[in-house]
């Protein structure tokens, strides 16, 4: 395993990262406790020290998941979690599909919501804590980022971010939030067939001079870059990946046998996959999806096998900028999601 430190923080992080949601939503299959947390326990072994959670995830229990697994290893592992769900009022997101439950950021829900994870944690501090897909409106909340400042200078927390998804807008949030504010992380989906708009985020903390960096989730495009999909693979019924149209797939497949290159008897495609995103220095970590054992080690080990070379980046540059050969299709989200060069006339 390999580390990065995130800019001008002590924050250490190991380049892969485990997120707890696929062993705590039920959206990758069900895991019994002690399955969950045999499978954190290898992923330690194997030298991955960040773990990610969200309070809203299984209603805490990715949170109490994580408590349990390591009780005595406090000040070995790195604790990354999100508030800003009201599960407490309004149950989690669970069983609604991608529908959302209401969210509230007031700096009281925020505070009682960092005290409730402290608690399900086990812990006095959490060491990212992270605005969970955050709206304009709240950009703009002075009360909400001084909270959190309050929240640091109280030792509950030690560094703030942001965790943006999609369907529900993040291009601009998370541009405005690295131009407009102190932002040491920010978590978002991205990966070599899914470039859009995690390129934009991260140029604009360049072009801004921020110190921000990333936080890489979905880095397989939910598996299809682990190359083992085919156009007869059928997921189980309660499955996430359910949610993606069935063109994703068979296109989806498509792409991959234009990326085989990248496979070889040192690197496996999912090796090289996290290899491209750790290409880029401005990324912290990479949190991809891992539900079972075998897929586990060949991430963890990721770090460790031969780089991408220009030539293979250039390849896979090439290769995106004409859709891997694929007919090309509109992502559909609720939120904005102008193509980069709509959006870099837009600011100019």
């Amino acid at each position: 395993m390999r580390f990065r430190t995130y800019k001008n923080t002590d924050l250490k992080v190991s380049e892969v990262g485990f997120g707890l949601w696929t062993i705590s939503t039920g959206w990758w299959g069900n895991f019994t406790e002690g399955e969950a947390i045999a499978l954190m326990h290898k992923a330690f072994d194997l030298g991955i020290t960040l773990f990610d959670a969200a309070d809203t995830y299984g209603n805490g229990l990715s949170e109490e998941l994580l408590a349990k697994a390591f009780p005595k290893q406090r000040d070995e592992i790195v604790i990354a979690t999100k508030v800003g769900y009201d599960f407490v009022t309004h149950g989690e997101s669970r069983g609604r599909g991608q529908r959302e439950i209401p969210q509230d950021f007031s700096p009281e829900a925020i505070t009682r919501a960092t005290d409730a994870a402290l608690k399900r944690l086990k812990t006095d501090r959490i060491d990212l804590l992270q605005l969970h897909n955050i709206r304009m409106e709240q950009i703009a909340d002075d009360a909400l980022w001084t909270t959190l400042d309050q929240l640091k200078t109280a030792g509950k927390i030690r560094y703030h971010g942001i965790a943006l998804g999609p369907a529900i807008g993040w291009m601009y949030e998370g541009i405005n939030c690295i131009r407009e504010r102190d932002t040491t992380s920010v978590q978002h989906i991205y990966n070599i067939l899914e470039q859009h708009p995690g390129i934009a985020m991260h140029d604009a903390a360049t072009e801004a001079g921020k110190d921000t960096m990333f936080l890489v989730r979905v880095t397989h495009s939910s598996g299809m870059l682990e190359g083992k999909y085919t156009p007869e693979t059928v997921f189980p019924p309660n499955d996430h990946r359910n949610h993606r149209p069935r063109s994703w797939l068979l296109n989806g497949v498509k792409k991959v046998d234009r990326l085989r290159f990248l496979e070889n008897s040192e690197r496996s495609l999912g090796q090289a996959a996290l290899q491209w995103l750790l290409a880029d220095d401005r990324v912290a970590s990479t949190l991809p999806n891992i539900y079972e054992e075998a897929q586990l080690v060949d991430f963890a080990k990721a770090p460790e096998t031969p780089r991408l070379t220009s030539d293979e980046l250039t390849t896979i540059e090439d290769l995106y900028t004409e859709n891997f050969g694929v007919e090309r299709e509109e992502p559909k989200y609720k939120g904005t999601m102008e193509p980069a060069e709509q959006l870099a006339a837009s600011a100019a």
